[in-house]
């Protein structure tokens, strides 16, 4: 916001100090000031208002009061020394409905005969150009000036272009909302659609303003202009602010309005216009004439707020003792009254109670006042100290903490969370051969909620099923709880993580992406030792029906099993109609978190290259890969830094009763480059350690 250095020392008896000093005090006291320069024989001031203070500070006096709290010199109004013609009444000449009183809480209107349009003064055109604004005529640009001054926007019309009501004695204004599809044609020639959401002033047939924002083309002040009608009014900053949107519409006005502007603003603001219309805007020897009276519709007046400021609570929230004498004399500076001038001593308190001006809309509570008494006072006179109390950190609650960790790993790889129900129903208990495993609901809402889940599972699956029409592929997981029955009634109920993948077309890849999924789980929560190993459920172990009998993995940790990996049985796909892959993750949450460990040692990247050797082997298929994987790292050593399991298959190229397991090896030294020779010779170790059992054949 721009403002004049020159217009501010205007306001003062004695000398401000130098623009640079100003702007350094202000900047000081939260008012920062982005640029000082001079133009001509004035300093232009360009002045971040902050959005709360813009109800008073977008004007000069608010900025000249600003200037005398902070320097100790009193500032004077400008005085308007208004001269009524009483034998004009402005009933005589306009009349004023205001039809929704919630978005123009006041309208105040004058009237001015016998005025001259011709080019404002020299003085006035040059405040104007140095804030921005063009100067147009004596009478607009007094209007901008008193906006500029005092930061009420203000609207003049040709008072002889306003039209009758029928049957109406005197032209008429009217405040209401646009009709839908009406038009308006402003001052600058744009011509604009209007709709229900925009504000306008109107006489009984057209469009005069749009209120708050910019006038219009109908009324305008030209130089034949004899009568004109002031328009000081305040409109709901809401209304303005989805106006201007809505036309795409921002002017010096609505900016100002979209604030807030304090009510009691327009009497003042709509006198100081027609007193510099009286003074400057007349033919030679002869003074335009103001009507007397206002028309002014204000049905709800705002009053000033009152608060009840405890001096003590001033020094416990600033941490430093003012003097009251300099309390009070801070907050009168600004323009806040205290009542009787005094302390008042209730109990042990001694209070203030303060009357808040309505122009200050940006104080409603003591700690608004202290902000204020600190600001003025000085930040830089309060010293830093240390906290009295020390802080203590809260606990961390493990169980929500590892949870919210393990969402947000899976999210950040583009898995969707869901919430199901806690429920099955009996269609559910036979699809996955839950038997008698089940707890019974004693009161089912419905008899799709008959047992308490005993994997989060089954829901996950009826979540691809009600979807896997819209989508190509699904990524989901849940974390949630699930209760295990006992034969004794102590029934048990524990947190699972349970996710899947789900491809409308087969993909070979998705098994290894589900396991670089669990990989990263482990990886993040700092869980070393992970094993994928088989598994041969037998047809008693019903929690194991649910998976494909040779495409499925127990998860082991330190040999300790803590989940499972792999697809859905064919089985329970073909009786939940699910056409596509699935494969899917299911981890005992609890034990996931007993093992997770969030600080992680350092262990430095070798320097040295690392090596791949791949390696495959034929086993009987009752040999599980971790039997296959402890011989491969024991013959290997130290220098085997790891083995990755990338392929099962059973064919029927291969020997019945046999599988093909593949091996990546990954060879890595921490003080030297391996050799090829080197490598080659713990290869040839490590087949000969799988030969030793004559069922296992190394393919090469």
């Amino acid at each position: 916001m721009i403002f004049s250095y020159n217009w501010l020392q205007s306001f003062f008896p004695k000398k401000l100090p130098k623009p640079e000093k100003l702007a350094e005090l202000l900047t000081m006291h939260i008012f920062e000031v982005e640029e000082v320069k001079k133009i001509g024989k004035d300093f232009v001031l360009d002045i971040d208002v902050l959005p709360n203070r813009a109800p008073d500070c977008f004007s000069h006096i608010g900025i000249a009061r600003e200037c005398s709290a902070l320097t100790n010199s009193p500032f004077q109004f400008p005085i308007s020394k208004l001269k009524e013609d009483k034998s004009l009444r402005v009933k005589d000449f306009v009349s004023v409905e205001v039809k929704n009183k919630v978005a123009c809480p006041r309208y105040t209107a004058r009237v001015v005969t016998d005025v001259k349009v011709c080019p404002s003064p020299k003085w006035i055109q040059e405040r104007l150009k140095i804030c921005g604004l063009r100067p147009i005529n004596n009478i607009v640009d007094i209007a901008n000036y008193v906006m500029l001054e005092t930061g009420q926007p203000l609207h003049v019309f040709d008072a002889e272009k306003i039209e009758y009501p029928p049957e109406g004695r005197v032209p008429e204004i009217i405040v209401r909302f646009a009709k839908e599809k009406e038009k308006i044609v402003t001052l600058d020639e744009e011509k604009y659609d209007l709709n229900e959401d925009v504000l306008i002033i109107a006489d009984s047939k057209k469009p005069l303003a749009i209120a708050g924002i910019k006038g219009g083309l109908m009324a305008e002040i030209t130089k034949s202009t004899k009568i004109i009608v002031i328009e000081s009014a305040n409109f709901a900053p809401q209304v303005v602010r989805k106006g201007s949107k809505k036309l795409g519409l921002k002017t010096d006005a609505s900016w100002r309005f979209e604030h807030g502007i304090d009510p009691n603003l327009t009497e003042f603001a709509i006198n100081r216009v027609a007193d510099l219309i009286r003074q400057i805007a007349h033919p030679p020897g002869k003074y335009p004439k103001i009507a007397s009276g206002l028309v002014d519709i204000y049905p709800k007046k705002v009053l000033p707020k009152r608060i009840k400021l405890d001096l003590a609570y001033v020094e416990r929230l600033l941490g430093v003792k003012i003097p009251q004498k300099e309390i009070i004399k801070i907050l009168t500076k600004l323009g806040l009254k205290i009542e009787n001038c005094c302390v008042r001593t209730v109990g042990k308190l001694k209070i203030l109670n303060v009357v808040i001006p309505t122009f200050r809309l940006d104080i409603s509570l003591p700690e608004d006042l202290i902000e204020e008494i600190g600001r003025i006072y000085g930040y830089q006179k309060i010293k830093a100290d240390f906290s009295a109390v020390s802080l203590t950190p809260f606990k961390i609650n493990e169980a929500i903490f590892w949870e919210n960790k393990v969402k947000d790993i899976l999210k950040g790889v583009g898995f969707y969370e869901v919430y199901n129900y806690s429920f099955l129903g009996e269609r559910e208990k036979e699809i996955f051969g839950f038997e008698e495993k089940l707890i019974e609901v004693l009161n089912p809402v419905s008899v799709f909620s008959k047992y308490l889940r005993a994997s989060l599972i089954p829901n996950l699956l009826k979540n691809v099923k009600e979807n896997m029409d819209s989508f190509d592929k699904i990524k989901i997981f849940e974390l949630g709880t699930i209760f295990k029955k006992a034969s004794n009634k102590n029934h048990s109920e524990k947190k699972a993580l349970a996710g899947l993948v789900f491809a409308k077309l087969a993909q070979e890849e998705l098994f290894y992406e589900i396991k670089g999924i669990c990989d990263l789980i482990f990886e993040k929560l700092g869980i070393a030792g992970v094993w994928y190993d088989e598994f041969k459920p037998t047809p008693e172990e019903s929690p194991f029906l649910i998976w494909h009998p040779k495409k499925s993995a127990e998860i082991k940790v330190d040999h300790k099993e803590i989940g499972f990996l792999g697809e859905i049985s064919p089985k329970i796909l073909n009786a939940l109609k699910i056409k596509g892959e699935i494969v899917l993750f299911d981890i005992d949450f609890e034990k996931l978190q007993k093992l997770a460990f969030e600080e992680h040692e350092y262990q430095p990247i070798s320097r040295f290259p690392a090596a791949i050797r791949d390696l495959a082997v034929l086993v009987p298929q009752e040999i599980r890969v971790e039997e296959v994987l402890n011989k491969i790292e024991t013959a290997g050593g130290v220098l085997v830094k790891d083995i990755d399991l990338f392929d099962i298959y059973e064919g029927e190229e291969l020997p019945q009763g046999k599988k093909n397991l593949a091996f990546h090896i990954i060879y890595q030294s921490e003080d030297r480059t391996l050799k090829s020779q080197e490598i080659e010779e713990i290869q040839q170790k490590i087949i000969k350690t799988l030969e030793e059992n004559p069922e296992w054949e190394v393919r090469r």
